[in-house]
């Protein structure tokens, strides 16, 4: 792996928690985030307890998929376990984003699954439900088990008390999940002050999930 390849990874991190903090997914030094490229034996996470706003390239980590820290000066953030059991186990990912955003956060702290019941849920999710992982004390190796356990092939997950993780191929597409998550938690929220959600009948989710599966975007590598 080049070296400006890696710069670039890194630099993409710095630029990600920025937008992180200034769209308010996480407020002061909470959340991490993390990406790889392919073939890489590691991957880079944001350092532990520093503000996105200061960070350079250099102040993020290298860690390998037994947690230990192989490039940089900086202690990674202390769900760096959480972010190796993820990656380890889902080669077709290449960035986790953990937010804090308010929304989300509430959904989860009581413990609620997010429906399908809007379309941009559907088309994220495939038409299943963003789940609940149970509670865990923040970087533990059991928070890791449970968060890989309760994703399975899932691009997002809620963590009890806690906050999301959304993953994607890339940061952008991370970041994206973290977003729709939340966008999609404060309707359901909304929706439940008024009586609803009206959830839509499973037939039309799979008929809609099958829909987006096969016309929504430009497809895998394009």
């Amino acid at each position: 792996m080049t070296t400006d390849k890696c710069l670039a990874v890194k630099q993409q991190i710095v630029e990600a928690g920025v937008h992180m903090i200034r769209t308010g997914l996480v407020y002061g030094t909470g959340g991490n985030i993390s990406a790889r490229l392919p073939g890489m034996d590691h991957f880079y996470i944001t350092p532990s307890g520093m503000a996105y706003e200061s960070l350079k390239p250099e102040d993020i980590v290298g860690v390998d998929y037994d947690g230990h820290v192989v490039e940089g000066a900086r202690r990674p953030s202390i769900e760096h376990m959480m972010h190796a059991a993820i990656l380890r186990g889902r080669p077709d990912l290449g960035a986790v984003v953990h937010t804090h955003s308010t929304y989300a956060t509430a959904v989860a702290s009581a413990r609620l699954p997010i429906p399908p019941f809007l379309e941009t849920v559907i088309a994220t999710t495939g038409g299943r439900e963003i789940k609940v992982a149970d509670f865990a004390p923040a970087g533990s190796r059991e928070l890791a088990e449970i968060a890989v356990r309760t994703l399975g092939d899932d691009s997002a997950v809620l963590l009890a008390n806690h906050g999301v993780i959304g993953l994607g191929r890339d940061l952008r597409e991370a970041m994206a999940v973290c977003e729709l998550v939340e966008k999609a938690a404060m309707a359901f929220l909304l929706s439940r002050i008024v009586g609803g959600p009206v959830l839509i009948p499973e037939q039309m989710v799979a008929r809609q999930a099958e829909f987006f599966r096969a016309h929504y975007g430009q497809g895998r590598g394009q």
